[in-house]
């Protein structure tokens, strides 16, 4: 067994390993979502359909999503600062390769390089800055910590459409060698190494993990684009899934040397915990789905414009954190995180008023009391959900809690944008029924333009306007399940407990 740096760690200290941490992690996060605005400027570049770009997206999400849940695994085995180093470093030749690339394979297995190297940032920085700070500053650490996680899914669209605009799309990615390099020198010189375990593991139920979360992440990504259970490949797509996620859990449910230790959800705060980030995670990412595509193609704002726009999000997200972290140890992090779902509901609620017409105040001031209510429900269940656990389950931990959240967004996407196509499809039905001569609302609305039935302009402008009414309508009924994501989660507030409860449940 190697040993761990066991030196006393000052404030200055702590400061800089949070520093390489979040820096770590916002480089990480942020490619999720940075490169989806450079997809067009990619698409003739590589050669490559709108539907086979979307892999560009696809094989990221999906190589980080079967590497997450080794984390764990692979800190026992190699150290933490050994597989952080390792993973910034591939990362950073990743994303060179990514920037070379001229052809649609080439990028897909760069990116799946890039996935796999990311994956285990994530999950070991939190488990790092948990294990860093006392009990009574983790809520602070936690906050540190969630700038990342929270505001690079946010602040990417807006960071990649100046980047591409300006730069071009390659420095999307190129753009990660400058700050991957300062990370390394950052994590050499502050991070702490761990000890090494000669840790053994399951491969049978790794596998069985790997296949399941794998297929699962696929077919959330790809299961509308192709109709869900109208496609064989969707269907052939659950059934391994299923198959293998469920022979991992009874396989692995009890084992010691399991890649996941599921049994840590034997623990009331990590399990209710897990179930709220993966919920939130739905409404989370769904929101960041959805916001960019109604401001760019339903609204027709140029990219920076609708950059701007989402930016008061961001950091009403990093002031409702900053506020967390200066009240956690004054106030019961159940009333945080109650007052933080009532806000990001509210906030949500608001947007199912939008219209054509929709000025961009109601679109900012809205995304600010959302944002607040974000920053407000992450940080807390981050710190609960480490409170009741032995330091040296937090990597473990540390694996499940992310891997949940991951998954949780992936779902919130695939169900947003199913019910904004199936919406739109329906309205577009219905209110193509009122198009006839004889409905004087159409005529009234002809009239108003300069136009008459038989004006040869007008079954075009007709067409036009239908979609954008039906796809608006869509956009109300899609924002209208992201208000209920953040609001079903009220009522399991009440299962999270604190330490003062020492095992009871906290009064609300």
């Amino acid at each position: 067994m190697a040993l761990a740096d066991t030196a006393p760690e000052t404030t200055s200290s702590k400061v800089l390993t949070a520093t390489a941490v979040l820096l770590a992690v916002l480089m990480v996060i942020l490619d999720m979502t940075v490169v989806n605005v450079a997809l067009p400027h990619m698409m003739g570049a590589l050669g490559a359909t709108p539907d086979q770009i979307t892999w560009v997206l696809t094989s990221y999400i999906v190589a980080e999503a079967v590497i997450i849940p080794t984390s764990g695994f692979l800190a026992g085995r190699f150290g933490r600062k050994n597989v952080i180093l390792f993973s910034v470093a591939g990362f950073i030749i990743a994303s060179m390769l990514c920037g070379q690339s001229r052809t649609l394979a080439q990028m897909v297995v760069f990116r799946l390089l890039q996935g796999a190297f990311g994956a285990s940032v994530v999950p070991l920085s939190q488990a790092i800055m948990v294990d860093t700070f006392e009990a009574e500053n983790r809520g602070k650490a936690m906050a540190i910590w969630g700038i990342g996680i929270l505001l690079g899914p946010i602040m990417g669209p807006t960071v990649g459409g100046f980047i591409t605009d300006n730069l071009g799309w390659e420095w999307v990615f190129y753009i990660n060698v400058p700050i991957g390099i300062v990370n390394l020198a950052l994590i050499v010189a502050f991070l702490k190494q761990t000890p090494r375990v000669a840790a053994v593991a399951d491969w049978t139920g790794a596998l069985l993990l790997a296949t399941g979360v794998g297929c699962l992440q696929m077919l959330l990504d790809r299961g509308n684009g192709d109709g869900w259970l109208e496609s064989n490949f969707i269907v052939t797509l659950i059934i391994i899934s299923a198959f293998c996620l469920i022979a991992f859990v009874i396989r692995s449910f009890r084992r010691p040397d399991a890649i996941l230790r599921l049994d840590l959800l034997k623990d009331h705060n990590l399990a209710t915990a897990t179930f709220m980030i993966m919920a939130f995670g739905v409404g989370m990412l769904s929101t960041i789905a959805l916001q960019p595509l109604f401001l760019e193609h339903l609204l027709g704002y140029p990219a920076s414009t609708a950059g701007l726009v989402m930016a008061p999000r961001g950091i009403a997200v990093a002031m409702g954190m900053v506020f967390v972290a200066t009240t956690i140890n004054r106030f019961q992090a159940h009333w945080l995180v109650f007052i933080g779902l009532t806000l990001a509901a509210i906030g949500s609620y608001v947007t199912t008023w939008y219209n054509l017409d929709v000025d961009k105040f109601w679109i900012i001031a809205p995304g600010v009391v959302q944002g607040l209510g974000m920053g407000m429900i992450f940080v807390p269940l981050s710190t609960l959900a480490y409170q009741t656990l032995p330091q040296d389950a937090s990597d473990q931990a540390a694996g499940i809690f992310n891997l949940a959240r991951t998954i949780g967004g992936s779902i919130g996407i695939a169900i947003a944008a199913t019910v904004l196509t199936r919406a739109s499809h329906a309205n577009w039905q219905s209110l193509g029924a009122g198009i006839n001569p004889y409905n004087p609302a159409l005529t009234s609305w002809l009239d108003a333009s300069g136009l008459s039935m038989s004006d040869p302009r007008a079954p075009q402008m007709l067409g036009l306007e239908l979609m954008r009414q039906s796809t608006m309508i869509g956009f109300i009924e899609a924002f209208g399940f992201v208000t209920l994501s953040f609001l079903v989660l009220i009522p399991l507030v009440l299962l999270l407990r604190s330490d003062d409860t020492k095992g009871a449940r906290s009064p609300f």
